[in-house]
């Protein structure tokens, strides 16, 4: 008997009713799972608001959409780079200035396998300054209109946050000393998950029962993170991984983040991805999270030094 409250298939987006009115925004949007969540929002009646680094690369994604779905689809194009919190913030501006309300924001674009530590424009080691700092910038820019829309924000980790240490390494978070690839990869997405709870025990005591935040991960799928920024070596062991049952079609990679932006009554407390073997594949649920994922104190205190760092206190 099937442990998946949606059955032995799983979460399938055959579950998404008609979406018509309903606004989305999207990071990381040209390829991969981004770019089959935008399709499939797309096809089922949303808006669609991509933002992304290369808006060469988008507007050719759009021509892509249009010519799949047809031309009266409706998206927006923004340019954003995550590793600029500059950019970060004249996106969010734009976004405020053009989209109404936003019925979920999809944290989704992420680097991986720096193979040699590299800081940002603002001093962050790259991997944290995109992958946590600039989604956790984003995420307070917009929260105001998705506090207004009663809204979600969907944070999309990965299976890696459990692949380095069982914390955060607040005495040197640029990685100054012991910089490793998949060890601040992890970090990042650790950093990521930790503030999505955290986040939903400071709506609960503020009282903004409205808003949803969810964290889910794509398991192991078929697309172009590692070979965007990894080096030769994992690009060639990941590219291997491709050809073995344990990895999934960028799709099935999407249905996470799918999930958590529109399935009703969703457990906000659960963590979602494939629950088959090792969550790289298999049916879409709640599976089991690490508990130093939920480390309350440590959650905490990295929710106040990410508000530092990025210079903006969430207005609750």
């Amino acid at each position: 008997m099937s442990t998946n409250q949606f059955g032995k298939q799983g979460w399938t987006p055959e579950r998404i009713r008609n979406l018509n009115g309903k606004i989305y925004v999207i990071t990381g949007t040209t390829s991969g799972t981004g770019f089959e969540a935008a399709k499939i929002l797309l096809s089922k009646g949303a808006k669609v608001v991509m933002l992304n680094r290369n808006q060469k690369k988008a507007a050719n994604t759009i021509a892509t959409l249009k010519q799949e779905l047809g031309n009266n689809v409706d998206s927006l194009s923004i340019q954003m780079d995550l590793a600029v919190q500059a950019s970060i913030k004249k996106a969010a501006e734009e976004v405020l200035k053009k989209v109404p309300k936003i019925d979920a924001l999809i944290c989704n674009a992420a680097i991986a396998q720096i193979p040699k530590q590299t800081l940002t424009v603002d001093g962050f080691e790259s991997q944290m300054g995109v992958n946590h700092y600039g989604n956790f910038l984003l995420q307070g820019l917009l929260y105001s209109r998705i506090e207004e829309s009663k809204g979600r924000i969907v944070v999309v980790g990965s299976m890696g946050y459990a692949m380095g240490i069982k914390t955060i390494q607040f005495d040197d978070m640029n990685w100054d000393k012991n910089y490793n690839p998949n060890g601040v990869y992890s970090q990042s997405k650790l950093a990521q998950i930790m503030c999505v709870y955290e986040l939903q025990d400071r709506l609960k005591e503020a009282g903004k029962s409205g808003v949803k935040a969810y964290a889910c991960h794509p398991g192991s799928s078929r697309t172009n993170l590692i070979n965007t920024s990894g080096s030769l070596t994992m690009r060639i062991i990941f590219g291997l991984m491709k050809l073995s049952p344990l990895t999934q079609p960028a799709e099935k990679g999407a249905y996470p983040m799918l999930m958590c932006a529109t399935e009703k009554d969703l457990d906000q407390s659960k963590f979602y991805g494939p629950t088959g073997r090792s969550n790289w594949v298999g049916p879409v649920g709640a599976h089991k999270l690490e508990s130093h994922a939920k480390d309350k104190d440590v959650a905490k205190k990295l929710w106040e030094v990410s508000e530092q760092a990025i210079g903006l206190k969430w207005n609750f």
